[in-house]
């Protein structure tokens, strides 16, 4: 199937054209005719099936055709509601490049910045607004954003949403919503809480769903390495100077550990940055741009800021840490392995993270395979349950106490066989 049997108009489709967007991945394939048949949608899919497109094209095909129809201020008449700024701002360029022949105006506001240029653009009038919730609810209260006119509302990443606890500030955007309006709702998962926020949200809604978990992680070369947590920077750099590795995101647990880790890389002259949560909004942005355009080899985040980083050519995911959240560990490695590409991810376990690890292979329904061919194995036996005193083994669902190591940024002599990077 291409773009054009979904029924889309010439403008859009020359946009795309433009693009290089030829066929359309499946998510797009079955939420698009949904949403221009004016539904409802409940849509559940993983990073990187192109979820964006299947709701930014017909919102701006919808929006299109009933400009035709309009004349004087424009309105919101479409909201997108999003969890970072990150992904606010690519959604935001999403709708530039799919709607440049469309003459719709759109605007993305998220908070760390002045408010001074986004709310310069609200007075001239937005027919589609991107927004995170904080700055949505700000510039409600301060009355420079009314949401009488909308007729679309989507809201995006609905688990990253509860995750980040932004699911009361999401309910205090839905108060204010015409009641009479089409919704979109996209998660990659769906807990008890989100489902719930779904029955409230949607109206017989149609349902799709694509790129279960096992899929989404078989298009990837999965490889894990037991070490000590001391050695961990000492095997991430036998990784990035031994595997022909042009760029890699590394995720580490804290913004603490990021700035920690990318002062020992440059130690050794590798071209990194860190972006998270403390990081000005124009220090993130301009390490996101340095890392795509090839200028850094390593970008180092937190979950938090790399929600919706979205490079197509990213071939390795380093966790450096593994998260305590399995679903995570997919929305990670998922970084890599684009749109059915191919991808590889390397990730690290020490002992205390081995009820993680447990937790992870469990959700994605294979073991991942081990490579102790570096210079810091730990055999995988001594992560085995190990006896007490008194004949009994210890309870492995309880998480050891943290270990006082320090990172060890020295190098080690010698080098076991390469891996190949694929």
């Amino acid at each position: 199937m291409d773009f054009k049997k979904l029924e889309l108009i010439e403008p859009i489709l020359k946009a795309l054209a433009d693009e290089g967007y030829t066929t359309p991945t499946p998510i797009q394939q079955q939420s698009i005719p949904y949403v221009l048949g004016n539904r409802d949608l409940l849509g559940t899919a993983q990073t990187g099936t192109g979820k964006t497109a299947a709701f930014a094209i017909p919102i701006l095909q919808l929006l299109y055709n009933a400009k035709q129809q309009e004349k004087g201020r424009r309105h919101i008449k479409a909201l997108i509601l999003t969890p970072t700024r990150e992904l606010a701002i690519q959604i935001d360029e999403s709708f530039a490049a799919y709607g440049k022949y469309c003459g719709l105006s759109h605007a993305v506001i998220f908070g760390g910045v002045s408010q001074l240029h986004q709310t310069n653009q609200l007075r001239n009038g937005v027919d589609i607004l991107v927004a995170t919730p904080g700055r949505l609810l700000d510039l409600m209260s301060q009355g420079f954003i009314g949401l009488q006119h909308l007729q679309i509302f989507v809201l995006d990443e609905a688990d990253r949403m509860l995750d980040m606890g932004f699911i009361h500030d999401v309910k205090r955007v839905i108060i204010k919503l015409p009641e009479r309006r089409q919704t979109l709702f996209f998660s990659a998962t769906m807990p008890p809480e989100i489902q719930s926020l779904a029955n409230i949200l949607l109206t017989k809604p149609a349902t799709v769903s694509v790129a279960p978990v096992s899929s989404t992680v078989d298009m990837i070369d999965q490889s894990l390495f037991y070490v000590d947590k001391k050695n961990k920077p000492g095997l991430l750099l036998y990784l990035l100077k031994n595997h022909s590795i042009e760029r890699a995101l590394v995720f580490t647990r804290t913004k603490h550990g990021a700035d920690k880790l990318v002062k020992i890389l440059h130690h050794e002259k590798i071209a990194s940055a860190a972006i998270h949560g403390n990081k000005s909004q124009n220090a993130r942005q301009n390490a996101l741009s340095n890392f795509k355009d090839g200028q850094l080899k390593v970008l180092v985040a937190t979950d938090i800021a790399a929600r919706g980083i979205d490079i197509d050519d990213l071939t390795h995911v380093i966790n450096f840490e593994l998260p305590e959240v399995p679903e995570t560990y997919v929305h990670r490695i998922g970084r890599t392995g684009r749109a059915g590409n191919a991808g590889t991810s390397f990730s690290m376990c020490d002992h205390e993270e081995k009820d993680d690890l447990r937790q992870i292979q469990k959700l994605i329904g294979k073991n991942i395979p081990i490579t102790d061919s570096h210079p810091f194995p730990l055999s995988a036996a001594s992560f085995a349950p190990q006896p007490t005193a008194g004949g009994q083994s210890q309870n492995n669902n309880r998480r050891p106490q943290q270990s006082q190591n320090r990172w060890n940024s020295g190098r080690r002599t010698g080098q076991a066989p390469q891996r190949g990077n694929r």
